[in-house]
């Protein structure tokens, strides 16, 4: 039983899980195999924040419970964490909550020791570090560092902070540590993670430590100027949450170019009724003034979102404040959701009386709207010279290279596998509907 595979289902905090827990089961000894079919143990690190993605995981247990070679199946992550127990009576035999991903090789070795199953969502323990080995991570050029976890905020629609637990903040120390060995490394670019990544809050001095010689209005801004001297190439974050997005965090952009120039900032919709009943804990004015301050910046900041259509209650006219938001912020990028009931949410309890065929409509409505936006934007790209950081091959051409800028576009280019994993400079020639496309610039 020395074979594990894993599939990773959700958001970019999985895939920062997933290669945690391959650093440590391959120190315990296991080999990794990106083949399903010669795997010994199937592993699901999975995502609960849509019933979509929650009931993708349960189909795929059932794929291979039917498959001719019987692997041990275990299921990580959101799931995990909420279904527990139960989830042994889909064949399951080893379930790992989201804070106990180091102790994975240890439920493994209680499986191979005789038990039939093993079962494990406490919290992380003192000593319990958030390494990873370069040979697990995603990407050679690119790298995943959470710097806070879980969820204080308790949107009523939301999952997360029950699957993912109270917000706590790693070391600054700790975080500085990690991106100057990855520079050390020749990594290109660090995304700094979390749920809120912007209310990262270190509680004691100890965890402070290292941000002292940083100015800023929040932690967050301080410790985003203390990365930024790391002398790492490009640093990005995701996702901040609005009511804790202070206008320091521009300045701290405006100051240093290694912070790029795009910031996700999901609004949920443009109502001030629908953002009460959703918890959100701002009105559309206060997240306009953000909006303004983002703006406002030295350097054109690209913006993305997320929208929910289709919240119980939600009107048609209140829909209407949504689509009339977009198109005053003019995003970069929008993620529409139509709304689905998490059990366990305060929004479980209201009535889901928006039907899906008008949840449906909304979805195209929006999307149509955002669309138009999206084509202006990219349009004004045209002649603009961006600089890309070179991931690979485009899937779609055999001459093409692909990346992203720092203002975090996809733009494809023709080029040689010499300029892979390196930063270059692209000049844009085309917009397409989600990237550009252009010429290298000697």
């Amino acid at each position: 039983m020395k074979r594990v595979y894993i599939e990773t289902f959700g958001c970019q905090m999985n895939v920062a899980d997933t290669e945690r827990a391959a650093t440590r089961l391959r120190a315990a000894g296991y080999e990794l195999t990106d083949r399903e079919e010669e795997a010994d143990v199937v592993l699901f690190n999975t995502c609960s924040v849509r019933e979509k993605a929650a009931q993708k995981v349960f189909t795929r247990i059932g794929e291979v419970r039917r498959a001719r070679r019987r692997p041990l199946i275990g299921v990580m992550g959101c799931v995990a964490q909420l279904e527990g127990e139960a989830l042994f009576e889909e064949g399951v035999r080893l379930v790992v909550g989201t804070r106990a991903t180091d102790r994975l090789p240890a439920l493994l070795e209680r499986i191979r020791g005789g038990e039939r199953r093993a079962i494990d969502l406490g919290e992380r323990r003192e000593g319990e570090v958030w390494d990873v080995s370069p040979a697990e991570r995603h990407s050679p050029y690119v790298a995943f560092v959470p710097i806070i976890e879980g969820c204080n905020k308790f949107c009523s629609y939301c999952i997360v902070p029950f699957s993912r637990g109270r917000e706590k903040s790693r070391p600054a120390r700790e975080i500085l540590a990690e991106v100057e060995q990855l520079r050390a490394l020749g990594y290109q670019e660090v995304h700094l993670l979390g749920q809120n990544v912007n209310s990262y809050r270190p509680r004691t001095e100890s965890e402070r430590a290292g941000l002292e010689a940083f100015p800023g209005a929040t932690p967050f801004a301080r410790l985003l100027r203390a990365v930024a001297a790391t002398g790492m190439e490009r640093i990005k974050f995701t996702t901040s949450f609005p009511r804790d997005f202070h206008p320091d965090i521009v300045a701290a952009i405006d100051e240093h170019e290694n912070l790029c120039d795009w910031v996700h900032l999901p609004v949920q919709s443009g109502n001030d009724r629908v953002l009460r009943m959703m918890r959100r804990g701002y009105t559309r004015a206060d997240y306009m003034a953000r909006v303004e301050a983002i703006k406002r910046a030295r350097r054109r900041i690209a913006l993305t979102s997320d929208i929910i259509v289709g919240f119980p209650g939600e009107t048609r006219e209140e829909f209407e404040d949504t689509v009339s938001l977009v198109r005053e912020c003019e995003f970069d990028g929008l993620y529409i959701f139509k709304y689905s009931v998490r059990p366990g949410t305060r929004a479980a309890a209201l009535a889901d009386d928006v039907s899906p065929e008008e949840k449906r409509e909304r979805f195209l409505r929006l999307e149509e709207v955002q669309r138009e936006i999206q084509r202006r934007i990219y349009r004004g790209y045209i002649g603009r010279e961006l600089k890309v950081l070179v991931e690979g091959r485009s899937a779609k051409s055999l001459v093409d290279l692909t990346g992203h800028s720092t203002c975090n576009k996809v733009v494809n280019f023709a080029g040689g596998p010499e300029l892979i994993g390196r930063v270059v400079r692209v000049r844009i020639t085309e917009a397409k509907e989600h990237s550009l496309r252009g010429e290298l610039v000697a």
